[in-house]
């Protein structure tokens, strides 16, 4: 009997550990670091590399870009990165997924092989995800529809609107995944479906295992800004220190079978993992955490337990979700206006001074050339343009910028207020200099929430 005892440990404890799936975040947003990722691809023994890299008006700036441009319109930076990761990850088996496919994911597919071609990798298969692009969907049917957060409804907007992308699931990404592709493109997704989507298709997980799902939406919402959870935007020295920060390593996580995992990076790799990075991210853009609402579940963070295991290892445990919304959520980019911004430097003493008074003389000006009821900024860089004149300085800084920023209807009224701010340089207090100005079209993000039957995905292949 004790020998029986005795092998049956043996074979226990030479059984396998749990299978785990390792994913990586390659990007947070769509000009982030290309290094860390390499060193994800390198040195992460990771299944999966996803790059996030959609904000809610980045897609309607690809979108115009696309309009000008028909073979762009997707992440300026997806030709970098794919130059720069795409041959470590084959060699490794690490399959990607990203939503830098933007405005255009087709031809940011094509792009993809164009690089594979370019690096002397033949068999690269890139699988492109399609459908969430509902301009005519909402142009046909949509434009009676609420704005989100308002009292007017998509006509409100009239010509001005450019671009309307609805929030995919990580279903819309199974196909793509069964495919074997090695690149999955896909343009705009929740955010937390891209990490969503390989777990869902890696465990078998069901498209109604609300528990697992958010989960898997937890993990997606912890790994979906990159560096923010391994002390980047954590930092402050003295309280929160956070080490080699210049050699930021970029997260990974390892999920077991029921959704449970633990947080990590690259080791050597700079920053650190710890509870107080996760609870910063966790919290991230989160207005009420037992009601997450995505795509795929309503996630119910309000249980969630982050535990230190060890150097830059955080076991993440405790999710949970609720049953899918009805609805699906859509970013509506619309034109509203421009931007002038006019700036001038003042420095030595009486800085401030002289600032305020060029100040004062810019708001007569422009208050008497027709732009008193616009919305507008008046303000000293140094002094009062963050906190306003509630905290001001408890002494007089040496040096100080200018600047004046207005929104207006045109792009001639904007010119004419960044000329009028260059001209206090010759007309107005002594000793000013560094004069800028700029004018930008503004592009702002709407959104609404459309039935999920007015919205059909699909998926594309496409191989060398």
């Amino acid at each position: 009997m004790t020998h029986w005892r005795f092998v049956s440990f043996l074979i226990t404890s030479m059984k396998s550990p749990p299978l785990t799936l390792r994913i990586g975040s390659g990007a947070g947003y769509a000009g982030d670091r290309i290094l860390p990722a390499l060193e994800l691809a390198e040195k992460g023994r990771l299944d999966y590399l996803v790059f996030e890299c959609l904000a809610e008006r980045t897609i309607a700036l690809a979108q115009l870009e696309r309009s000008q441009h028909p073979d762009r319109g997707f992440d300026p930076l997806l030709t970098q990165r794919m130059q720069a990761v795409l041959a470590p990850c084959m060699q490794q088996g690490v399959r990607i997924i990203t939503n830098m496919g933007a405005a255009n994911p087709l031809q940011a597919g094509h792009e993809v092989l164009r690089v594979a071609r370019e690096l002397g990798l033949p068999q690269v298969k890139v699988a492109v995800v399609l459908g969430d692009d509902v301009l005519e969907v909402l142009n046909a049917r949509g434009m009676a529809l609420p704005l989100m957060e308002s009292t007017q409804t998509l006509a409100s907007l009239k010509d001005d609107v450019i671009s309307a992308n609805v929030y995919l699931g990580a279903d819309a990404l199974l196909p793509a995944l069964q495919s074997e592709a090695q690149v999955i493109i896909t343009g705009r997704v929740a955010d937390p479906a891209l990490f969503l989507a390989p777990l869902m298709h890696h465990f078998g997980w069901a498209a109604d295992d609300w528990e697992r799902l958010g989960k898997g939406v937890l993990v997606g919402h912890l790994l979906e800004c990159a560096g923010q959870i391994t002390g980047g935007y954590f930092a402050d020295p003295g309280f929160r220190d956070v080490p080699d920060l210049a050699h930021l390593g970029f997260p990974l996580a390892e999920v077991d079978a029921s959704g449970d995992a633990v947080i990590t990076k690259v080791a050597g790799s700079g920053g650190c993992v710890t509870t107080a990075t996760c609870t910063e991210q966790l919290l991230y853009e989160i207005e009420n955490p037992a009601r997450y609402l995505q795509p795929d579940v309503v996630a119910d963070f309000s249980q969630v337990r982050l535990k230190q295991v060890g150097p830059d290892r955080v076991q993440v445990s405790g999710g949970a979700g609720q049953p899918r919304p009805d609805t699906l959520k859509v970013t509506v980019g619309h034109r509203e206006g421009f931007i002038a911004d006019g700036q001038m430097s003042y420095a030595g003493p009486g800085a401030v001074a002289r600032g305020q008074l060029a100040l004062d003389v810019l708001r007569i000006r422009l208050d008497e050339a027709g732009f008193a009821d616009c919305e507008s900024r008046y303000e000293l860089i140094g002094v009062n343009t963050l906190l306003g004149d509630q905290i001001m300085p408890t002494s007089e800084p040496s040096e100080v910028r200018l600047r004046v920023a207005m929104r207006v209807t045109t792009a001639a009224q904007a010119l004419d207020v960044v000329n009028e701010v260059e001209a206090i340089y010759t007309n107005g207090p002594a000793s000013g200099g560094g004069a800028t100005k700029s004018v930008r079209e503004v592009i702002a993000a709407a959104s609404v929430l459309i039935p999920r039957d007015w919205v059909t995905s699909s998926v594309l292949i496409l191989e060398n």
